[in-house]
């Protein structure tokens, strides 16, 4: 009797091993691109958010409101070789809102709560790491905006607060309507002179040169971002 229950224990040991070697050499099933996809178009944000979004353009007129924008985005690990744990980690965890300036340095981010609201989990895990990236975060709700001047000292400092966001609008306007002043003023002194520059293989004055000078990576492991999250906080 033991001599059976031991042959058979090994029988069924060779057929687990087999089974497991048989699915180890099998080829990685590769996924075709379709040719009609399942999927529509949406928009970027909900009323709700939409109405929070209309208030800090009005509010921050010299910023820039992103929309949606992951933390692996703007962070950066502290060491190189766990870029990847930490990416996996937080590569899902994103705010309603982010307000940068100019040269892409980010001020403050915005959460606006959905449906179900925003778990406190959610809330301290991002209060937590922006807090030691010296970035403000704050949770709006569009039934209860707060003053202007509270949202621009905390994102942009005490100096910004005093500044009139209509007054920056007003100029903000002005400098766009320059600026398109001076585009068509170059683009119709400059006719009759393209000819020349592509006959003589030249780079017009003024312009930036091969799209490859100045590259850099957008994000701390831009080639994982395609991967799968483990950690999801919504």
């Amino acid at each position: 009797m033991a001599v059976s229950f031991i042959a058979g224990f090994l029988l069924c040991l060779i057929a687990v091993a087999l089974y497991v070697w048989q699915q180890r050499s099998k080829p990685p099933k590769r996924t075709l691109i379709p040719k009609d996809w399942p999927l529509f178009s949406r928009t970027l944000v909900s009323s709700k958010e939409r109405k929070v979004w209309t208030w800090l353009q009005k509010v921050m007129p010299d910023q820039h409101v992103m929309i949606k924008l992951p933390v692996t985005r703007f962070t950066i690990p502290a060491k190189h070789e766990e870029a990847e744990y930490w990416y996996n980690l937080l590569n899902r965890v994103y705010c309603t809102f982010t307000v940068c300036n100019a040269d892409g340095r980010i001020m403050g981010c915005i959460d606006v709560p959905g449906p179900m609201g925003l778990s406190m989990s959610n809330q301290t895990l991002k209060y937590g790491l922006l807090a030691q990236c010296d970035i403000p975060y704050w949770v709006v709700e569009p039934e209860n905006l707060p003053h202007s001047s509270q949202i621009r000292t905390a994102f942009l400092g005490k100096a910004a607060a005093s500044l009139d966001p209509r007054d920056l609008m007003d100029s903000k306007l002005k400098d766009v309507a320059n600026n398109l002043q001076a585009v068509v003023s170059r683009q119709r002194s400059g006719k009759g002179t393209s000819a020349t520059v592509i006959a003589g293989d030249k780079t017009p004055t003024g312009s930036e040169g091969p799209m490859t000078e100045g590259w850099e990576q957008n994000s701390f492991m831009t080639p994982l971002d395609s991967r799968a999250a483990g950690l999801r906080t919504e």
